[in-house]
This record gives C-alpha cells, sequence and structure tokens, in this order.
C-alpha cells in the first residue's frame, strides 16, 4: 500500500517539500528565543541608522535563519499543490509546534537529577533549561499567531498576482507575497512574545517597550526583505528542478489544478 502510494512522484515531492517547511518552522520556533546582533555576527561595525529616533543597528531574532525558507516553501507549494496543500500543512505544523510546546512545559517541570549538573561546565543547567524553553513559550505563542496570519496573507496574494500575471513573472507572485507576509509576521511576533508576553509571565526578565519592539522588528524585516530578494534566483532553481523531476506536462497539470482550487 505504502509502496503504491510513494510511486507517485506528486505525493513524493509533497512529503519532501512538506518536510523541509515543517521542520524549519519548528526549528524556527526554538531558536527564535536567541536574539542576536548581525553586525558582531559578521564582524563589521555597527550601523548607526536613524530610525524611531534613535540609533538603530541589527538586533534579530535567530528565528530569521529560517522563516524565509519557510515562506519560499509556501509558495513552491502553493505553486504545485494550490492553498488546500498550504493549509494542510500550516494546520498540521501548528499542531506540531503546539505538541512541542507542551513536551517543552512538561520538560521544564520535571525534577532535575543531580547527574545533570555533573560536568556540564553550567553553574545552574536546570535554570538555563528553564530560561531557555521557558522564555521560548511565548516566543511560540506568537510565532504561531504571526504565522498563521502570515500564511494567509501568503497564499491570497500570491493567487491574486498569478491572476493577473498567469504563468510568468514566478519572482514577483512569489517575492511579493513573501515581503508583504513577512512584513507583518515581523512585528507581531515580537509584540506578543516580547511585549504582551513578558508582562504576562514576569519572571522572565524586563519587559521590552514599543520603541524596541518597533526597531528590532524593523531590523528583522529589512534583513528578510534582502534575504527574499537573494533567494529569488534559489526559486527559479527550485521551479526548474521540479519541473525536471515531475516532467513538463505533470507539473502543468498540478499548476492548472491548483490554480482550479482558488
Amino acid at each position: 500500500m505504502i509502496h503504491t502510494i510513494l510511486k507517485d512522484k506528486g505525493t513524493r515531492l509533497f512529503l519532501f517539500l512538506g518536510g523541509i517547511f515543517i521542520a524549519s518552522a519548528l526549528i524556527a520556533e526554538v531558536v527564535g528565543v536567541k536574539i542576536f546582533s548581525l553586525e558582531d555576527t559578521l564582524g563589521i561595525e555597527r550601523a548607526s541608522l536613524p530610525i524611531f529616533g534613535s540609533t538603530f543597528s541589527f538586533h534579530l531574532t535567530a528565528g530569521v535563519l529560517l522563516w524565509p525558507v519557510v515562506f519560499i516553501m509556501t509558495d513552491i507549494i502553493n505553486e504545485y499543490y494550490g492553498t488546500k496543500g498550504v493549509k494542510f500543512l500550516s494546520y498540521l505544523t501548528i499542531g506540531l509546534i503546539t505538541y512541542a510546546f507542551l513536551i517543552f512545559n512538561g520538560a521544564i517541570h520535571l525534577s532535575p537529577s543531580e547527574y545533570f549538573s555533573i560536568g556540564n561546565g553550567i553553574d545552574h543547567p536546570d535554570q538555563a533549561f528553564r530560561g531557555i524553553f521557558g522564555q521560548g513559550m511565548w516566543i511560540i505563542i506568537g510565532s504561531m499567531i504571526a504565522f498563521f496570519v502570515g500564511q494567509i496573507l501568503d497564499v491570497l496574494i500570491f493567487h491574486r498576482i498569478k491572476k493577473m500575471t498567469g504563468e510568468k513573472n514566478i519572482w514577483l507572485r512569489a517575492t511579493g507575497s513573501t515581503l508583504v507576509s513577512q512584513l507583518v509576521d515581523s512585528f507581531v511576533v515580537l509584540f506578543i512574545a516580547f511585549y504582551i508576553g513578558k508582562r504576562i509571565q514576569t519572571n522572565q526578565g524586563d519587559p521590552w517597550t514599543l520603541h524596541q519592539v518597533l526597531v528590532t522588528g524593523t531590523g528583522n524585516y529589512i534583513y528578510k526583505f534582502i534575504v527574499a530578494i537573494v533567494l529569488t534566483p534559489v526559486i527559479y532553481l527550485v521551479h526548474h528542478w521540479i519541473e525536471k523531476y515531475l516532467g513538463h506536462d505533470k507539473a502543468a497539470e498540478m499548476k492548472a489544478a491548483a490554480m482550479q482550487e482558488e
């Protein structure tokens, strides 16, 4: 039975793209708790741009490493499997992230063994564990809401542009929908996680000001904007690979069926 199902190239492709989509989103949720300096990471002088009344530099959540991949996968899946395919994976991803949230929360409340602190070089390993995964809970909540809203916008804009332009201008519908959806994603997640979340969960450090949300969100979006533009050729390469893998006729049939769903 499973062998028969996997013989279909369209099914295998969906599993492959869906696996990258889900894994990238889940990993982005876990690592998103870390805020890093892009300039320090690259070993360059920090930017001092005047934004929102103060000097600005790139302080980004580590989740930006993978969210552009998620949105590119969204557009690729949208192209060949339509809104139903994207919605199915989006709901499945939210369900799996919620499942991970529950496991993290359960692990936090386990009483640590004395073996947990032996030879690991960390003074308070259980506190570090709680700090990382506990603080990440509001990142997860904010990301899930931002992810859901962003996916809806991405799908709607993608299909609206495709209806206007047809099969041409892949870059316009893919990059355009990504830029709009990530604009919303960049600010919603920070507002919920660090502005609202830290005011509710008061043991996780000082809550962010609205100014911090705007400055960091701007940095996140500028980074995502640049990455989305830089990755545009990758979209064409992926399309070329898929067309070659499926065959022109099969690919055309799948894209036509995806458009009919809208």
